[in-house]
């Protein structure tokens, strides 16, 4: 599972030295965490999240092959946590 998921991340990260996979596995249960140079987070999350969901769609697609459970988290860097929007009256 972190083979593939590796492959290809690293293919469409502009750093891909930068790219690091923690994986833990627990009863029939595969938990990834991915994170990326903070300048490829735009890359890997996509437009409205198309590309993370592709890639965790395609890590589905193989646990019900291994009849296992795979959960993929995206480590967010520091101090770059989601903003909500500035509202003004």
């Amino acid at each position: 599972m972190r083979d593939l998921l590796e492959y290809v991340v690293k293919n469409l990260v502009t750093k891909p030295d930068s790219v690091a996979i923690d994986e833990q596995t627990e009863a029939g249960n595969i938990n990834l965490t991915l994170s990326v140079d903070p300048s490829d987070m735009g890359i890997i999350i996509g437009k409205s999240g198309q590309t993370i969901r592709a890639i965790r769609k395609l890590l589905t697609v193989r646990a019900i092959a291994e009849n296992v459970r795979v959960n993929l988290q995206l480590n967010e860097p520091e101090g770059q946590k989601h903003r909500s929007p500035d509202v003004s009256s």
